[in-house]
């Protein structure tokens, strides 16, 4: 039997003359993989968007019952068991992208988010659906790690700022899609089934992936001048560092997200509006993603102007005060109302445009897939602690989703404080 080698992709190698990049020039591979990345970020932010419009109606239907003071904490369970499950995935598929490649790695998370999410299909009970989220998301978490790390290698240094917004601006239009969806299509105790097994096609891309997508030539140098081990290395006395900052940074956002804007706010608008404006949320949140995009590019352009932690510390300042307004200053459904959400959304996402900026700049090519799926994804276990205590305060607060999510936005404090114990990387190439 041949010895294994890290030098190449297992999957792919059984393959090679299926592969058209193989007949391609550099930049043609480039905008492959670019393509490939902006469509599977797609189709996580589907995925995540879906859930927020589906949970209530799910539950009620699963429990036979109205009240949020109960399906509000099985809504904050839920979630946490997502977000759990992601973490899970960024350390599970990152180790693989590491050792295995990028691309066959890419393309079976792919596929697990979206076989695991049709199966909610069949749930027969809340803790069905808690399963069938924690495994779509081991995928989810392991696609984004993934899919950052093969286009940070593949394109050049000086246009990571531009391409960090378009990662986080494909997660957030899928948000958008599943919000034009919700506007379109009322999803209530009788469909939400249906949009859980609609939104299993993303499997097709999972083929596209394997077969069309070249694998990080930076990754096959980098492996074959030193074997990839990527969790001792990751956890040496040299990384732990910026591995325990990472981690820190990706939490405060997916915090203030997963604890309140994108997890509760649908509920929120749900419960302000009645069943006399079932289209509420889908609006709401279609307004969200739209802000969110814009902040997904104005995150890492600001970063890039200014410097990471003065960008970084910008944003937690701008999001705390445009949340707390939201929570604490809304009472009714209004134009005044979308506005702010609006605002809510491109604050609370500009993150995700930053984030996929800096956190690479922190790691070496060879554990850079593992040290960004360890990072952003453990944030989820931290978020999945914010999202319990809502669903805690939910219960403190008689089922206010508004006074719940002001509280746990606090959080932003922490990291303006934080940042400056960070290092600053403008200027300075990917370290190799």
């Amino acid at each position: 039997m041949k010895p294994f080698s890290n030098s190449s992709s297992p999957l792919k190698d059984r393959l090679p003359s299926l592969s058209p990049a193989d007949h391609l020039g550099p930049g043609s591979r480039r905008w492959l993989v670019l393509l490939a990345a902006m469509l599977g970020w797609m189709f996580d932010g589907v995925e995540m968007g879906l859930f927020p419009i589906a949970a209530r109606p799910a539950l009620q239907d699963l429990l036979n019952i109205t009240n949020d003071a109960r399906v509000g904490p099985w809504i904050a369970v839920l979630t946490a068991l997502f977000l759990l499950g992601a973490a899970t995935g960024g350390l599970l598929f990152g180790w693989l992208g590491d050792r295995l490649g990028r691309v066959s790695s890419m393309a079976i998370s792919i596929f697990t988010y979206s076989l695991f999410t049709g199966a909610c299909y069949f749930a027969q009970e809340p803790w069905h659906l808690g399963v069938c989220r924690f495994f779509a998301a081991l995928g989810m978490g392991g696609e984004w790690s993934l899919g950052v790390a093969l286009v940070v290698e593949c394109w050049p240094d000086r246009l990571r700022p531009l391409l960090a917004g378009v990662i986080g601006a494909a997660g957030n239009l899928g948000l958008l899609l599943i919000a034009v969806m919700a506007m379109s299509f009322r999803v209530t105790a009788e469909s939400w089934r249906w949009t859980m097994l609609a939104c299993a096609s993303p499997a097709a891309l999972a083929l596209f992936v394997i077969l069309f997508l070249p694998e990080s030539a930076r990754w096959k140098e980098s492996v074959k001048k030193k074997a990839a081990q990527p969790l001792r290395e990751l956890f040496s006395p040299r990384l732990i560092r910026p591995v325990l900052l990472g981690i820190l940074f990706s939490s405060i956002p997916l915090i203030g997200t997963w604890g309140a804007v994108t997890a509760f706010m649908p509920s929120w608008v749900d419960q302000l509006v009645g069943p006399e404006n079932p289209h509420a949320k889908g609006t709401v949140l279609c307004i969200v993603s739209l802000g969110a995009i814009v902040g997904c590019f104005l995150g890492p352009l600001v970063g890039a102007k200014f410097g990471r932690r003065p960008a970084y510390f910008g944003l937690c300042l701008f999001s705390f005060i445009v949340v707390e307004a939201l929570f604490f200053g809304m009472k009714s459904y209004n134009g005044l109302f979308l506005v702010m959400a609006g605002l809510a959304g491109c604050a609370t996402a500009s993150f995700y445009g930053w984030l996929p900026l800096y956190l690479p700049e922190l790691f070496p090519t060879r554990v850079r897939a593992t040290a960004q799926g360890v990072c952003y994804n453990s944030g989820r276990i931290f978020a999945a602690v914010g999202s319990l205590t809502t669903g805690q305060l939910l219960a403190i607060f008689h089922g206010s989703y508004a006074q719940a999510c002001a509280a746990v936005c606090f959080v932003y404090l922490i990291g303006m404080a934080a940042i400056w114990l960070a290092p600053e990387t403008k200027g300075k190439p990917l370290p190799e």
